[in-house]
């Protein structure tokens, strides 16, 4: 406690010093704080339930896939493979009556999740297996809601529970609320209302795809028996796995699929941590910005370390004092490391802070208003443990050099120094040191970060083959809509001819698909008379569409005709390809004119297209894939019933998104009881670039902290040498030398510091360049020219670092400087 005391006295004497030191420890700390909480969540965490170590998921193949209901009831219906089993589907139900959509995240459940889960409802009760009947149970349609919806919309009132909700215009009766922090199986997404999967069938209607063997849209989980192992688990599932394959074959498969489909094994693993399509998403994103934070913490140690040498340096004479009193070296030691341990104790506070701000900020990153990310950062134990942790490891990193070579301090040499300077301390050259590490990792961090930004630039001016700022996109869903699904074809074109008319639309269509929205559709297709290809250099994307669609997005047509009023039910298949289709299929024939077969099923014959245009190439799905081979056919000849159609508009005016409330008024004048969702297409493709958005921001980010931070240990170390040579600098001077000597002399050190530290960096980002390379693109992990643009700027902050002090050495008046001595 004296040593505690004796150091905040000491730090207080200094506040620059002290001020400095703390700031960079709590953006240091802040930042791998903020880190961990997000990869601690996202990646290492359990789930929030009982035993969570017992529970696998079930997927076809080595990665996570969904299952069809067929496949879960047949699983559902052996309950002596597992302790027991779960499944589960996404949903987003619409609370609103018709018009704009008004979403609220759901889930599909079976009716034993819960129990398997060990969650127990906060008030009223959970669901339960009676509840998972096609058409409701007993107690009719029921559901249950998230304990933040309960609060959100119901204010937390106990009698929450009998009230009536309803989703997607489908009546529901709560029956109880799930405990806080309970999120469901999926890490970063969340629901508010969870419903018996049979209660699928009542919301859908007619559209319901519980029967359906070849849907694939179900999680599905499973608790092992206590003493079962994962590889017991696994061949009690393989045992039943022809009896559950046979009874599940999706009766349109071809023979090709029907043999892969029997011999696709059914695989477990381990599921303590929930199953996460972000985690997958964003694992190496994340430990690689985790990777990031820790070198810029590594250069704030290198930082303070340097500033306690020459504070430690400065206070020789008073250390000096102390062992000529008979304090110890030991004693002196550890008064300099409490000091260093108590600023790493306030910068770590000051970092919690940080780290808060800083992980709600990283969530609202990775969040679009499509899916947004749901993750539990309340500060808790481990968050604490890491942060004391990284508190304590950075004391000793730059406290322990420090407090060991002040503590070597001899009495008598010290005193004998006391008031005039020591060309010849060694300090100079372990502050060099120091400083050459610092340049060299924020040239590794400065590169990191010209790739990732460079990155995100290249996929910001990618060709996309359509134009991106002038389209509003409405998708729009007839599940509430009376009209009969034989005319929804016909339904879906009325609202297209309401939204030309609409002021400021220049042109509409509609399409089942719409460009990097997350969705895609492909078939298999063939060329009659060509030479046979594999089945997978015959799928093909598809797209439906209405006329007008390229027009109302910008791509242009090269060759032959649009897709128009000709092609009506009935008539001829009519298709639009793309210039890679055309390539790929055709070589270099006149795709005009031929002949496309789209590969049919056992129950429907294949479907034989002519080919009537020829579109250039535009992005499909992702900006980071190569245009795909994509075949654009007419919506009324393919499609009977459609529920889901995206209408796209080309606005006329500066800003589509003042088309919105027009459009939705046309809308519901067609049927009031439509349902949609609008966003401008410039916002879906700037949705599908948040991951390279993020890691740009953050790593640039932190590349500018770590220049500022070399730049500050250069300018502190250059700034101590020029204090300590002032009498060998003064009598330089008299001896005849030239203010611009002593400029160069100064800087000649600065610069073979950067020098070494700019070489060493390299060597450094070369080496773990390579192990970012999937996330660049469209250059190199070696990129000369951001390794040149690197150490050019880490160069140029050397250079502005080391003139300042340089300059001041150049003006020092030795006849000032030798009467001091």
């Amino acid at each position: 406690m004296p040593d505690l005391r004796d150091a905040w006295r000491a730090l207080r004497r200094t506040p620059l010093v002290t001020a400095v030191a703390v700031l960079s420890l709590a953006l240091g700390i802040g930042a791998n704080t903020a880190m961990f909480s997000i990869v601690d969540t996202l990646i290492l965490r359990t789930l929030p339930v009982p035993h969570a170590g017992r529970l696998a998921l079930v997927s076809q193949g080595k990665d996570f896939s969904s299952l069809t209901n067929p496949i879960w009831e047949s699983l559902r219906d052996r309950p002596s493979l597992f302790d027991g089993a779960f499944a589960w589907g996404g949903a987003r139900f619409n609370l609103a009556r018709g018009g704009e959509v008004d979403p609220v995240d759901g889930l599909y459940v079976s009716g034993d999740m819960f129990d398997v889960l060990g969650v127990r409802a906060q008030i009223g009760r959970t669901l339960l297996p009676s509840d998972d009947k096609r058409g409701g149970g007993s107690e009719g349609l029921v559901a249950v809601i998230s304990d933040s919806y309960w609060r959100r919309h119901y204010g937390a009132s106990p009698d929450v529970i009998g009230r009536g909700i309803l989703l997607s215009q489908t009546a529901f009766t709560i029956v109880g609320v799930t405990p806080p922090g309970f999120f469901g199986p999926e890490v970063g997404r969340s629901f508010d209302v969870a419903v018996p999967l049979g209660a699928e069938a009542a919301v859908r209607g007619a559209e319901s795809i519980l029967d359906r063997r070849s849907t694939w849209w179900l999680g599905v989980m499973v608790r092992l028996r206590p003493g079962q192992t994962l590889a017991q688990a696994t061949a009690a599932l393989r045992a039943v796995q022809p009896q559950v394959r046979d009874a599940t074959m999706p009766e349109t498969y071809r023979q090709e699929s029907r043999d892969r489909y029997l011999a696709d094994p059914l695989q477990l693993h381990p599921a303590a941590s929930g199953t996460s399509s972000l985690r997958s998403e964003y694992r190496r994103p994340l430990l690689t910005l985790m990777a990031v934070v820790g070198l810029v913490l590594l250069i704030a140690c290198g930082n303070i370390a340097n500033l306690l040498l020459a504070r430690a340096t400065a206070r020789r004479h008073e250390l000096s004092v102390r062992q000529a009193l008979g304090a110890s070296r030991w004693r002196l030691a550890r008064q300099l490391l409490a000091e260093s341990v108590l600023l790493s104790v306030v910068g770590a506070a000051v970092g919690i802070l940080f780290a808060v701000w800083g992980s709600r900020l990283l969530v609202s990153q990775l969040s679009t208003a499509s899916e947004p990310v749901v993750l539990a950062l309340a500060l808790d134990w481990r968050m604490f443990g890491f942060t004391a942790l990284v508190a304590v490891t950075t004391a000793l990193l730059f406290g322990t050099l420090p407090a060991l070579r002040a503590s070597r301090a001899r009495p008598m040499e010290a005193m004998r120094e006391q008031g005039r300077g020591n060309s010849s301390d060694g300090r100079i050259g372990l502050g060099g040191g120091l400083v050459v590490a610092q340049v060299a990792l924020s040239l590794a961090l400065v590169v990191g970060a010209g790739l990732f930004v460079r990155t995100f630039a290249a996929l910001s001016s990618v060709p996309l083959g359509f134009d991106r700022d002038q389209v509003l996109v409405v998708n729009l869903s007839v599940q509430t809509s009376a009209t009969d699904s034989t005319r929804r074809a016909d339904l879906f074109e009325r609202v297209r001819q309401a939204a030309l008319a609409t002021p400021g639309v220049s042109q509409a269509a509609i399409s089942m698909v719409t460009p990097v929205s997350g969705s895609t559709w492909n078939d298999a297709v063939w060329v009659d008379g060509a030479p046979p290809l594999p089945e997978e250099q015959r799928l093909t994307n598809i797209n439906l569409l209405s006329p007008d669609w390229f027009a109302t997005y910008g791509t242009r047509l090269i060759a032959g005709r649009d897709i128009d009023e000709r092609d009506r039910a009935g008539a001829p298949l009519a298709a639009v390809v793309n210039q890679t289709f055309a390539k790929h299929f055709f070589g270099a024939k006149n795709p005009i004119g031929q002949m496309v077969r789209r590969e049919g099923n056992a129950k429907n014959p294949d479907r034989v297209y002519q080919v009537v245009g020829l579109a250039e190439d535009a992005v499909y799905v992702s900006l980071r894939d190569t245009v795909p081979p994509t075949m654009y056919l007419a919506l009324p000849q393919n499609m009977e019933g459609p529920t889901f159609a995206a209408l796209s508009v080309r606005s006329d005016g500066p800003s589509p998104s003042a088309l919105a409330r027009p459009l939705g008024v046309a809308i519901a004048a067609v049927d009031p009881a439509l349902s949609f969702t609008v966003k401008t297409l410039a916002g879906q493709v700037d949705d599908s670039l948040s991951q390279e958005r993020l890691v740009a921001l953050l790593s640039g980010f932190f590349g500018v902290l770590a220049l500022l931070l070399a730049g500050l240990g250069l300018y502190g170390v250059t700034a101590y040498s020029v204090s300590r040579r002032r009498a060998e600098l003064g009598i330089r001077m008299a001896l005849g030398s030239a203010p611009a000597d002593v400029l160069r002399l100064v800087l000649a050190r600065v610069a073979a510091l950067v020098a070494v530290g700019v070489v060493s960096g390299a060597l450094l980002a070369w080496g773990l360049s390579r192990l970012v390379a999937s996330l660049l693109y469209g250059l190199s992990p070696q990129d000369p020219l951001t390794f040149a643009g690197g150490a050019t700027l880490l160069v140029a902050v050397g250079v502005a670092a080391g003139w300042i002090p340089a300059r001041r050495a150049s003006r020092i008046d030795p006849a000032t400087v030798l009467r001091e001595e």
